[in-house]
């Protein structure tokens, strides 16, 4: 069964940082678009960032543009998702997500777009 599984999250005070790691179960999943996604309470999902199945093309909301990463390798079948000056409002469970469309363009952003997620790991943003 094909699993995406996330870590690295974990309770920081602000102007922190953490990097979040997604580990895909599958090598197909090397070739697949990755996204990663955030949920407070009482809010829908929302996109943070997403990368294409070479690295070669990111895309970011404007709430984390400078200060988060997204990045991947391939031969390990893991996204990271580097998070820098956190602030509170980015306290989330944050979920990484597969998109099979490898060859879709722009980069997605819609949580329909993509197949498979991983079950998320919490960030605490203290202030």
């Amino acid at each position: 069964q094909v699993q995406l599984v996330e870590s690295g999250g974990g309770l920081v005070q602000a102007g922190g940082s953490l990097r979040l790691s997604c580990a895909a179960s599958v090598r197909t999943f090397s070739i697949y678009a990755k996204g990663w996604f955030r949920q407070a309470p009482g809010k829908e999902r929302e996109f943070v960032a997403a990368i294409n199945w070479s690295g070669g093309s990111t895309y970011y909301a404007d709430s984390v543009k400078g200060r988060f990463t997204i990045s991947r390798d391939n031969a390990k079948t893991t996204v990271y998702l580097q998070m820098n000056n956190l602030k509170p409002e980015d306290t989330a469970v944050y979920y990484c997500a597969a998109d099979r469309d490898y060859q879709r363009n722009p980069l997605p952003s819609s949580t329909y777009r993509y197949d498979y997620w991983g079950q998320g790991t919490q960030v605490t943003v203290s202030s």
